[in-house]
């Protein structure tokens, strides 16, 4: 499975940004698919997720200003950022779980300034 993830940019304060995320290969049997993100200097953390039924879960931190939704037919998953905050700026990850097996994209940049 290979995932290519696009949609970063710069924001200030406020604005918005969508991520979206294509799985290719071998995409049959994608379980989840999710969102992670890392800022300069800290560990990578979860943001969301979407299971291949359209449930979703949140972080805490997003909750209510991020939303997540999946088009399972082109295997994209989308992650709609609102109200952005200078504590979103990092490096943000798209996942795929298939069976026991995890898969990363390469990562895309977004950066809010106040």
């Amino acid at each position: 499975v290979q995932l290519q993830a696009s949609g970063g940019g710069s924001v200030q304060t406020g604005g918005s940004l969508r991520l979206s995320c294509a799985a290719s290969g071998s995409t049959f049997r994608i379980s989840i698919m999710g969102w992670y993100r890392q800022a300069p200097g800290k560990q990578r953390e979860w943001v969301a997720d979407i299971t291949n039924g359209g449930n979703t879960n949140y972080a805490d931190s997003v909750t209510g200003r991020f939303t997540i939704s999946r088009d399972n037919a082109k295997n994209i998953v989308y992650l709609q950022m609102n109200s952005l905050k200078p504590e979103d700026t990092a490096t943000y990850y798209c996942n795929a779980r298939k069976y026991r097996d995890s898969y990363w994209g390469q990562g895309t940049l977004v950066t809010v300034s106040s």
